[in-house]
């Protein structure tokens, strides 16, 4: 296994408040590089951290709405952050998962995969939230930046086969 420091690097910067106003180059990255590879990979792999692109149907236009998050990997699931870089407003993306019990998911270079979704909330959101700072320290600094705006926790479960 080769040491990869962009990791580490790419948290030391998402710690900076700063780093809050990088959307604006971050998002058009992430479109550009997910273009150039066939959907396989975005900005954040480039940097070493697990990135999940996530397509749900739109709650209002019944269209599905494609979105590249950071997730934090858990056995076989994944938990995803509705931070929204620290604005005062949930992401949209949100209310989509919110409003979905599936969706379609591509992680790691894989091949589109169905997931079921279910929103972390009651006593276990304080154990996940703590799992998810601990894994992207910058989310403690987003929720500061946001007013103190609790963020959406959710669960994505790979849908078996069989």
């Amino acid at each position: 296994m080769v040491w990869n420091p962009l990791p580490n690097v790419a948290r030391m910067i998402a710690a900076q408040p700063w780093a809050m106003h990088g959307a604006g180059v971050v998002l058009p990255a992430e479109r550009w590089v997910r273009r150039l590879s066939g959907g396989r990979w975005g900005v954040l792999d480039l940097a070493g951290l697990p990135s999940i692109e996530v397509t749900v149907v739109g709650r209002k236009t019944g269209l599905p709405r494609t979105t590249s998050l950071l997730c934090v990997p858990d056995g076989d699931g994944f938990y995803l952050v509705g931070s929204n870089w620290g604005k005062p407003k949930h992401p949209a993306w949100s209310a989509n998962l919110r409003a979905a019990r599936t969706a379609s998911v591509r992680y790691d270079g894989s091949a589109a995969f169905p997931v079921s979704v279910s929103e972390v909330t009651g006593v276990e959101r304080k154990r996940v939230w703590d799992q998810v700072v601990e894994f992207w320290p910058g989310y403690e600094m987003e929720f500061q930046l946001s007013g103190g705006r609790e963020f959406r926790i959710f669960r994505l479960d790979r849908i078996s086969d069989r």
